[in-house]
């Protein structure tokens, strides 16, 4: 049966070739902290489930420690010219853009053909694990569909993947600790503890001025953490679900999908969300760091103000 062991395999395989690249790149003036990085990477992959807890967290604190001491940069090796690129650019033009476009493609129409055919009793797929699998099915068929479309030297995905996330440097593991934070916090009871607050705070049957901290929170909380799939357990437990479903009626949907679309504004604020926000500026070599976020800030501002209004009048509809 293929499940997420199958993918932390391969999500783990790319990460060595970066480690191993990295190691070989001797632009780089930093190359071996880049190894190191991407090679501990690769060990959380492979060997987490036999690390344990301490050894993870060791495993985490010295990815810290490799980023806060600087030791990340990237080199000026390159698998095609500029000229090769342009080439390419002006023969293939938008076609370039298909390779990329079979990846969601085979995620979203293999879903569908695996949960409504025989597909789904063979036990080929773990049923929890079905779209990632066949997403990262889609990226071997888009990296094999590359091969023998545009004939690149073999080594240049797995380059041009390394110079990427060179660029990226620790901004492209900061969604998993972020997710994880978010879990901490609500292990740790910090729905519980805030939910108590409000409930003391505001009076029994003012549905709005909850639904008003609901997504103030989803967006506070997203903010600091970087990521509303963080944000939503904390929320979720402290107000969503105790205050807002059970003790008010709202409608869980509502409640759970558009907290979330309030979380998402967040998002759009804040350079923890730096996968968003602040690694496009640094690809783009925006002068201001902060630019895509100050272009973002009153669509966010809108769209809260939207999803407020949804909250209150589509969540409580009698």
């Amino acid at each position: 049966m293929i499940n997420y062991t199958w993918l932390y395999v391969l999500a783990g395989a790319i990460f060595a070739s970066f480690a191993i690249g990295s190691a070989m790149d001797r632009t780089n003036p930093r190359r071996f902290g880049n190894a190191a990085f991407w090679g501990l990477l690769t060990a959380s992959f492979w060997f987490g489930d036999f690390l344990g807890d301490i050894g993870n967290g060791v495993l985490v604190l010295a990815l810290g420690a490799i980023a806060g001491a600087h030791l990340l940069s990237r080199g000026s090796k390159e698998s095609t010219t500029v000229r090769e690129r342009e080439r390419f650019s002006e023969r293939y033009r938008n076609r370039l853009f298909l390779p990329a476009l079979i990846i969601p493609f085979t995620a979203f129409v293999g879903t569908l053909l695996f949960n409504y055919t025989p597909l789904k009793v063979t036990g080929l797929i773990d049923l929890k694990a079905t779209t990632l699998v066949l997403l990262g099915l889609g990226v071997i068929i888009a990296l094999l569909t590359c091969y023998v479309w545009l004939k690149p030297p073999l080594t240049a995905p797995f380059e041009e993947g390394r110079r990427l996330m060179d660029s990226i440097g620790w901004a492209g593991v900061l969604p998993q600790m972020l997710a994880s934070l978010g879990a901490v916090f609500a292990a740790a009871g910090v729905g519980t503890t805030i939910g108590a607050i409000v409930g003391a705070i505001i009076p029994q049957g003012n549905i709005f001025l909850v639904v008003l901290v609901y997504a103030f929170g989803m967006v506070a909380f997203t903010m600091i953490m970087g990521n509303a799939f963080a944000a939503f357990p904390v929320m979720a437990a402290a107000i969503g679900v105790p205050i807002l479903i059970h003790q008010d009626g709202g409608n869980p949907a509502v409640i759970g999908a558009v907290g979330m679309l309030a979380g998402f504004c967040g998002t759009l604020m804040t350079p923890m969300a730096a996968n968003f926000n602040i690694v496009p500026a640094a690809l783009l070599e925006l002068k201001n760091q902060y630019g895509v976020i100050k272009a973002q800030v009153p669509t966010a501002l809108a769209m809260l103000a939207a999803n407020i209004a949804i909250l209150y009048f589509a969540g409580f509809r009698p």
